[in-house]
């Protein structure tokens, strides 16, 4: 069942958030253990949680949007009770979170079930979802595929089916890589929209936290429930809440699409263009438009994220560096050397870079470019032919999430299947900054037109 018909069946008293809850650890219990998505999971909280919305609906209470959906958090994102992983050995000897992260606090508000925390590349300096600790999360559709990172699990477990909504953080596509794989719906909002506070940072300029689901209306659904300023978030926008559920059924109608070309098709599989082509058709989005300085944007980004990556992490470099993946700790060490000079003139180029692109948005409001170059790989694989020349797989999945994120645009990943019944990959649906709700109307308007749909894996064994 997708978020939106949990909440209204348990809404209705239909079934009761307890059934629910019942069947979705029930689940995991039976499924995580070829998956490996989840690294905790709060059974006695979720029971709790799920008998106290079930006493409120019967005593009368207005049910809440999302009442009694079973929903998990990247294991960066603070429990209550557990130790805030970031997928390090490092961190597994901090002591318990005091308090809930805020996202998680305001999804609980609106009525949804914590079940669990997710796998994730080790302080998410990861595309693969590979981790030497927890061992990688696996590609649902294919078991011998990656999920993509850093937020592996989150995108395990819902296309998966685990849960219908898990959060995960986005600095350079850690959010849309995983979607693409593992096809689900992924939103990486407008840096600055929803609040951080009580995460784990990795590059605090670049990153965000965001919801995967199986359906548009689902991650709007999430998407609203967490929105609103957070004075604990320092980058968090004083800007009141926008819903964007209401806008869903508006869909595409009147709306300027355009697809990116240039850098945006370079590289790109006949998977990843065929994807982009289907969505395209859909939308009669026929124009092309060249973002500008792309290539030296995603240089830009590698820059900033290596040099603020490892700023954060020097002491642990120092004093436990034996405790690191060894890849993620070498890009760090790099990071810790890269000149000050360098790092200053990357953030120059993101300023002008950022006004070029907005100039776009005056005449245009979406643009469409594939979310990663092909479909998933096979878990282990450590390079691929970019136009022609073998590269490092692992920095290079994101050639196409990291230009946006750069500038923290919204986007919306969608999910477009295969017709011969291969591997899903998805499709970016960048708008301009705080108009989520032009990229979730579009992305709406797609699924129901059946060309984006999170597609069911197989059970074990079939």
């Amino acid at each position: 069942m997708t978020a939106a018909a949990i909440a209204a069946a348990v809404g209705s008293r239909r079934r009761s958030a307890r059934e629910v809850i019942a069947a979705t650890l029930a689940g995991i219990e039976r499924r995580d253990k070829t998956l490996n998505a989840f690294t905790a999971i709060v059974a006695d909280r979720a029971r709790a949680r799920a008998a106290a919305i079930d006493a409120e609906i019967a005593g009368g209470a207005a049910a809440g949007p999302l009442a009694g959906v079973p929903f998990a958090v990247k294991n960066l994102i603070d429990i209550a009770g557990l130790p805030t992983l970031a997928g390090a050995k490092i961190n597994r000897d901090h002591p318990p979170a005091a308090a809930d992260a805020m996202l998680v606090t305001r999804l609980e508000k609106a009525g949804a079930v914590l079940v669990g925390a997710l796998n994730m590349g080790e302080y998410a300096y990861d595309f693969t979802g590979e981790n030497s600790h927890d061992g990688p999360s696996r590609n649902p559709h294919d078991l011998t595929r990656m999920t993509g990172g850093s937020s592996g699990g989150s995108g395990g477990a819902v296309g998966g089916g685990l849960v219908p909504i898990a959060l995960g953080s986005d600095t350079n596509g850690s959010i849309r890589v995983p979607a693409s794989f593992c096809g689900t719906f992924g939103l990486k909002p407008t840096y600055g929209r929803l609040s951080r506070a009580g995460s784990f940072p990795f590059v605090a300029s670049l990153d965000h936290l965001g919801p995967l689901a199986r359906s548009t209306r689902d991650l709007a659904l999430a998407y609203d429930a967490m929105q609103g300023h957070d004075p604990l978030d320092p980058v968090c926008a004083q800007r009141p809440a926008e819903p964007a559920t209401p806008l869903l059924d508006r869909g595409a109608g009147g709306l300027r699409i355009v697809r990116a070309g240039g850098y945006f098709r370079d590289g790109a599989t006949a998977e990843a263009l065929s994807a982009l082509d289907r969505i395209a058709v859909a939308l009669d989005a026929r124009r092309e438009v060249e973002i500008p300085e792309a290539a030296r944007a995603r240089s830009a980004a590698y820059v900033i994220t290596a040099a603020e990556g490892a700023a954060l992490h020097l002491d642990r470099l120092r004093e436990r560096p034996g405790d690191f993946d060894p890849e993620v700790r070498d890009r760090l060490i790099a990071g810790a050397l890269i000149p000050g000079i360098a790092v200053a003139r990357a953030q120059k180029f993101r300023r002008w870079y950022r006004d070029a692109v907005l100039r776009l948005f005056d005449e245009v409001d979406a643009i469409l470019a594939p979310a990663t170059p092909f479909v998933a790989p096979p878990i282990g694989q450590k390079s691929f032919v970019l136009n022609g020349k073998e590269v490092p797989l692992r920095p290079n999945i994101g050639i196409y999430t990291q230009p946006i994120s750069f500038i923290g645009l919204p986007v919306v990943a969608v999910p477009v299947p295969e017709a011969a019944g291969g591997l899903p990959i998805g499709v970016q649906i960048i708008a301009a900054p705080w108009r989520e709700d032009i990229a979730l109307r579009i992305s709406h308007h797609v699924e129901t037109a059946g060309v984006a749909r999170a597609p069911w894996p197989p059970e074990p064994g079939e």
